[in-house]
């Protein structure tokens, strides 16, 4: 069994598609960032960082006591070689799929989230903030949409993590200011993946887990008024 602290993120959602998609038993624990439980000590023990997705596994190769990871690309990674699935075990296949979680890890998520922080949640309109991370993050669906041209998944023929890892962060393309019919290749790939049962259930999960998906005032000054005081 996975213990999966989770909540209704793009990070989040990574998570649940890869356990979904490999039929692993999962029991999902409840972080709700926007009330600062992330910052409890019982999570903080398993997720340094103070931020979601981490999990627990119960049960571990090894046969040894159960194993905490943070970090979604490493969550990821580490699904992926205990299911023995979605991760090539050919160097040059596992190479394609390990450089894409890695161009989503550090570029698409970090320029996509300043993209949100300052086009929905900033206290006032920065244009040259806004402008900036709405054409980095227009650059990067460029990226990917060329690399879907010849190819059905990110990595090859085969989906793999790296599709889990990018697609919950094409999902709010709209409050990125992005237009998919701009985008064909994308708009084919995120058509097909958002049509996978998996993909289907890993969001009906989210839907269970968060009934009212809003970010309150209260919640941004959690969110976003973190420092390195906030860990004590």
């Amino acid at each position: 069994m996975i213990d999966l602290y989770y909540w209704t993120t793009p990070n989040g959602h990574k998570v649940t598609m890869c356990l979904e998609e490999a039929g692993m038993p999962y029991n999902i624990i409840p972080v709700h960032i926007g009330k600062g439980e992330q910052f409890q000590p019982e999570f903080l023990a398993i997720a340094p960082n103070n931020r979601i997705p981490a999990i627990v596994d119960q049960a571990p190769e090894d046969g040894g006591a159960p194993l905490s990871l943070f970090e979604s690309g490493a969550i990821l990674q580490y699904l992926a070689e205990k299911s023995g699935q979605f991760l090539p075990a050919d160097v040059r296949g596992r190479a394609e799929v390990m450089q894409w979680l890695f161009w989503q890890m550090g570029g698409l998520g970090p320029m996509a989230g300043q993209n949100h922080h300052f086009v929905q949640y900033a206290p006032e309109p920065i244009e040259y903030a806004i402008t900036r991370y709405v054409n980095e993050t227009n650059r990067l669906y460029g990226v990917l949409n060329k690399r879907l041209a010849d190819r059905e998944f990110v990595a090859g023929d085969t989906y793999s993590i790296a599709d889990m890892a990018i697609y919950p962060w094409i999902v709010p393309h709209a409050r990125q200011r992005q237009k998919l019919e701009d985008f064909p290749h994308l708009a084919r790939w995120f058509a097909a993946i958002a049509a996978r049962p998996a993909t289907v259930r890993a969001y009906a999960r989210a839907a269970e887990v968060n009934v009212q998906p809003t970010v309150s005032e209260d919640a941004k000054s959690v969110l976003f008024g973190q420092t390195a005081k906030t860990l004590g």
